[in-house]
């Protein structure tokens, strides 16, 4: 990006964690190191050595069977089909504009693997408006290729988004080396490109979808911009013959120099050509993306193909924008939305911020201010991507369910009950959740509507809805499309925590008549006791295709605290198998690598937990992965051989039998 726009903050980050660090993890790591998803150079390193905590590595020497962590960083989800329902509203349209986001999820160097001990972390949740996720970063002192890690990857394709990793050739101004650049489109004795084929291969390894390729070093001539345009020309047909994509960023034109045009023109317009998408510059204005628009339909392409770049890294949502350049209320869209850096949405908060604090300034950035897509406030000036852009879901095969897990909490939750006071984050173990947050139906006053972090049915997180409910309230759940046959149930979990309410399963078997119409619901009263209950409804009597699931509560006694933890849609209930062979990998001190073959057939994950001397469970942790990082272990209540248990956990959140491993102090 432009450099007087980007915000240097990664190295720094790095720098201080490793300083935070006391001497006696640093050796301890030394024996055992935690995964961290993958960084490279494309081939030479920069001058000196590496900071502490930084390991310089070439993308050239990599290999599969030499990259130590990849159980750890490799995506276990596949990218889930999508289906776009009746829009939740008369403004929101399909088959327009699309939404791209560029993302920090973490540091350069140090990003964990697998998730962390602190419910402090940029969950994204509102994946129904996005169609393509990059996965930002890079730094001249850590390296500047970055490989998507696991959980991100994960929760990104249990919605159908495609995560890109990221190729930063720095700016000069932020240490960037022109080397860096001819390392990156070298060629080999036969005319090729090494790297491309190398980079469509490591994205095939780790399970992620492409790369977005930002070339940024100047310095550049002819030859260069010419050798740039063949490498990805090259990427691209090596990464489509992989299901890959690549995303061009408008900085590098054909003569090889950095000159940001803010257009699709003549000066960049062959690097659109050779990739699948082009991010345009922050420059752009209301006649270039107009213009842009016109002459990508006259190289037989799509305008939507074309991310107008807004930067949001500053003010987030607070952001001003000439949306009528870009999506038009009273027109046909003229170009897709690329957001720079969205988690702003966490990052703007104090340092006390909770998780409950980042999802309400996150629900404001893409649903808008009104809270409610189905309801958008035509007078907001922060045009929010539910107002334009409909929402999607993969919510189409049983058995489905969710407990809300947005992939981060305060404490673990099983059954209800705490099993774990630690707080955490894993993308990863996110369940999908409701696209239409939060879309409410009522003639009454509307309750607030939030995910919640101080009770879950299980993970780390519930829906609570609190209000007067003066009238009867529907809450949108789910767009589906799930068949139903003589055996189908769904199932609720839930708890009243004020007041009292009667529960039903609101249902819609067929689509609303038009957009921003509320789903045809069916309401199916549901049985309901003290504390956490599950209530079991079956759809009998219904045939056809379940379109829309919801809740419709009535308050019987006010004001109302009621969550839902759990929804389950079933025919029958299954349990996996258990997981194989476990086994511990490596051992230092306290920290252990573990790992352990596959059960069979679709899995949701895999928890870990301590079977203690006294024979109670300690939960340690989840993850899709095949192996895990434990660190900090000790001998507990005097035991000479600490047992671990895995198992394999299924859609219906049913477990498999445990398979052990011991390991001997």
């Amino acid at each position: 990006m432009n450099p007087s726009r980007r915000t240097v903050l990664i190295a720094a980050t790095a720098a201080a964690l490793a300083r935070s660090l006391p001497a006696t993890a640093a050796t301890e790591a030394a024996a055992v190191t935690p995964p961290y998803a993958s960084y490279w150079y494309p081939d030479s390193f920069p001058a000196g050595t590496p900071g502490t905590g930084i390991t310089w590595r070439s993308l050239k020497s990599w290999t599969a069977a030499g990259d130590t962590d990849l159980a750890f960083n490799a995506a276990c989800v596949p990218l889930a089909a999508r289906f776009t329902p009746t829009p939740a509203n008369t403004t929101a349209r399909s088959g327009q504009a699309r939404i791209q986001a560029l993302v920090s999820f973490g540091p350069t160097s140090g990003n964990p693997s697998q998730g962390s001990a602190t419910a402090d972390y940029y969950a994204l949740t509102h994946w129904a408006y996005l169609d393509e996720l990059v996965f930002w970063g890079g730094s001249a002192g850590e390296g500047l290729i970055l490989a998507p890690n696991a959980p991100v990857v994960d929760a990104a394709h249990r919605h159908g988004v495609p995560v890109l990793g990221n190729i930063f050739l720095p700016p000069t101004a932020y240490g960037g080396q022109p080397q860096w650049t001819r390392d990156l489109v070298q060629k080999d004795s036969t005319g090729h490109f090494p790297l491309a084929a190398q980079l469509v291969a490591v994205a095939a390894a780790y399970g992620f979808d492409g790369w977005f390729v930002n070339a940024e070093t100047g310095g550049g001539d002819t030859a260069l911009g010419t050798d740039m345009l063949g490498f990805v020309t090259e990427l691209k047909s090596l990464a489509a013959a992989r299901g890959q994509r690549v995303t061009w960023y408008d900085a590098m034109t054909v003569n090889g120099t950095v000159s940001w045009q803010g257009a699709l023109n003549s000066q960049n317009q062959a690097f659109f050509q050779a990739a699948d998408d082009m991010f345009v510059d922050f420059r752009w204005s209301a006649s270039t993306l107009a213009s842009s628009g016109t002459k990508a339909i006259q190289l037989g392409r799509s305008r939507y193909e074309l991310w107008a770049g807004i930067d949001v890294e500053s003010n987030g949502s607070n952001t001003s924008v000439n949306w009528e350049a870009i999506v038009p209320r009273g027109s046909a869209h003229i170009a897709s939305i690329g957001f720079y850096r969205p988690e702003w949405t966490r990052n703007h908060l104090p340092a006390s911020r909770t998780p409950g604090d980042f999802h309400a300034a996150d629900d404001r950035f893409w649903t808008g201010r009104s809270l409610d897509p189905s309801r958008p406030d035509s007078s907001d000036p922060w045009r929010a991507p539910a107002v334009s852009v409909a929402d999607r879901s993969t919510v189409s095969a049983v058995p489905f369910a969710s407990v809300f897990n947005t992939g981060h909490g305060l404490r673990w939750y099983e059954d209800g009950e705490v099993t774990s006071d630690t707080a955490w984050n894993h993308l990863g173990l996110q369940d999908r959740l409701p696209s239409r947050r939060w879309a409410v139906r009522t003639d009454g006053t509307r309750p607030a509507v939030t995910f919640d972090f101080s009770a879950a049915w299980r993970g780390g997180s519930s829906v609570l809805v609190d209000g007067d409910l003066d009238q009867p309230v529907v809450l949108d759940l789910y767009s589906t499309q799930l068949p139903i046959t003589d055996r189908t149930v769904v199932e609720l979990t839930f708890r009243t925590d004020a007041g009292s309410v009667d529960v039903e399963l609101a249902i819609a078997t067929a689509e609303p008549g038009s957009a921003g119409a509320t789903p045809p619901y069916i309401c199916l009263p549901t049985d309901q006791g003290d504390g956490w209950s599950t209530a079991t409804v079956p759809l009998t009597g219904l045939s056809g295709t379940v379109h829309a699931l919801g809740v419709r509560l009535t308050a019987t006694d006010g004001p109302v605290r009621w969550r839902l933890g759990g929804i389950a849609v079933r025919d029958a209930v299954s349990t996996p198998a258990a997981p194989a062979d476990p086994r511990i990998t490596a051992a230092g001190g306290g920290d252990l690598r573990l790992s352990w073959d596959a059960a069979p057939g679709d899995l949701r994950h895999y928890s870990l937990h301590r079977l203690l001397p006294d024979g109670t469970r300690r939960f340690l942790g989840a993850t899709g992965q095949r192996a895990y990082y434990l660190t900090g272990l000790q001998p507990e209540q005097g035991e000479v051989t600490a047992r671990f248990e895995v198992r394999a956990v299924g859609e219906l959140y049913t477990s498999s039998d445990p398979v052990t491993v011991t390991h001997t102090w």
